[in-house]
């Protein structure tokens, strides 16, 4: 998916967005405005229509790619709104004139641009984390690994079942507060400080040397079994954390770009008022 979107058409989108680039700093080179450059000037009004015409197509990407039984593909219009969103700084840039302040006109900039890196995280994010996430479960699907941890909590049961009761506690632990998710926070780190299993882990070698001499080989199978289930747990929680960080770019994304409509707005206004 991502190297399909990034050279959709031959680089179809690219070609345009450095076209449109090139053209923009070419007329701002020839350009000599009467006073220093700005967005009041003709050329700071074209390139500002373009601008605000482009945050406005790039924004109905949202609502495009909701709707389905249309001929053009998902993948054209993500590497339209890949591309031509980074045009974005050039023709934005350009139409400032290079003059920041503390004003309204400086603040729609600067929610452009933190929409457009949140966007290069979520390349980054596309072309990347799918990638660690297979690597990381080794080709296992997730239904795989959790059905291996049911599986495991149950042969662990069984052993416990002829244990002391202290051990046989720790199991349910082990079964009853595991964890895998959780808050976001917890999603991102990869970890549980609380984990059941690492302090079911933790207590039943506390025990084994005590247990050792009738229980041997059941305590010796036990910490087995449980050890294999904190491998596949710290699978699986990476897996959480990876899924979590390919899709915590959006909750940032998507509202700086409502930000950034807003703030769009009240600029054209203002302009227009103060016309």
């Amino acid at each position: 998916m991502h190297e399909g979107f990034l050279v959709y058409g031959g680089f179809r989108y690219l070609k345009l967005a450095t076209l449109l680039s090139v053209v923009a700093i070419a007329v701002y080179g020839w350009h000599v405005p009467p006073d220093e450059p700005n967005g009041g000037t003709w050329l700071g009004y074209g390139l500002g229509s373009i601008g605000a015409a482009l945050i406005l197509w790039l924004m109905w990407f949202g609502i495009r790619k909701r709707r389905y039984g249309t001929t053009d593909t998902l993948q054209g219009w993500l590497s339209a709104h890949v591309y031509l969103g980074l045009s974005l700084i050039i023709v934005a840039t350009l139409h400032t004139g290079f003059q920041f302040g503390w004003n309204l006109h400086t603040l729609a900039y600067s929610l452009m641009m933190l929409v457009i890196a949140s966007g290069f995280f979520g390349i980054y994010a596309y072309a990347r984390y799918p990638q660690l996430m297979t690597e990381n479960r080794r080709g296992v699907t997730t239904d795989e690994v959790y059905n291996e941890i049911g599986e495991l909590d149950r042969e662990c049961r069984q052993v416990a079942s002829a244990l002391p009761d202290a051990i046989a506690s720790l199991v349910l632990v082990s079964c009853n507060e595991t964890r895998i998710g959780g808050s976001v926070f917890r999603q991102l780190s990869g970890v549980d400080a609380n984990c059941g299993t690492t302090r079911a882990f933790d207590g039943i070698r506390d025990l084994a040397s005590s247990a050792e001499a009738t229980h041997g080989a059941d305590i010796r199978k036990l910490i087995s079994l449980i050890g294999k289930k904190s491998t596949h747990l710290r699978t699986m929680r990476r897996d959480v954390q990876l899924k979590a960080l390919l899709e915590i770019w959006l909750y940032f994304h998507v509202p700086m770009s409502f930000a950034l409509l807003a703030a769009l707005a009240g600029h054209v206004l203002s302009v227009f008022y103060y016309w």
